[in-house]
């Protein structure tokens, strides 16, 4: 039975190389960027709700959220937006993402003991790690924008 659970794995590691070679993959990534946008936008305007959108910049990733996924869902209709309108709303979330990193690095800092008394203000400052996602996200779209297109 291990057998052809195997078998099925095989058979899907195949599909998935093959639709990334017939170009069928850069649409589906394009969807997923567009999904991952909306969930982390969401995600993140009740994190920064919760501290008062304290700094102004904490509005560009809830406002950048939707205009990715416009993006992404365009890109799965239109090889011109998925090549276009795509990587440019990408790289802003990508670059978004480092800054957001920095700021909740200095945010850690900032806490009383910073970063000596990292493991408490790792767990009670920002969450450090959570602007990558959103790099991720505007990565899955950059991907997606330099993969080939199926005719």
């Amino acid at each position: 039975m291990e057998r052809a659970s195997e078998m099925e794995v095989v058979h899907l590691v195949d599909r998935l190389v093959r639709n990334v070679k017939t170009g069928r993959f850069e649409r589906s990534l394009s969807g997923l960027t567009a999904a991952g946008a909306l969930v982390t936008a969401a995600e993140i305007y009740f994190e920064h709700d919760k501290a008062s959108f304290g700094n102004k910049w904490m509005w560009l990733p809830v406002a950048l959220g939707p205009v990715g996924a416009v993006a992404g869902v365009a890109g799965i209709f239109s090889r011109r937006m998925a090549k276009t309108a795509l990587p440019l709303t990408s790289a802003a979330i990508v670059v978004n993402g480092i800054q957001g990193t920095y700021l909740h690095a200095r945010g850690i800092a900032q806490k009383p003991g910073g970063f000596t008394n990292l493991r408490y203000n790792l767990e009670m400052g920002p969450p450090l790690l959570a602007p990558l996602l959103v790099t991720f996200v505007g990565g899955m779209g950059l991907l997606a924008s330099v993969l080939r297109r199926e005719r």
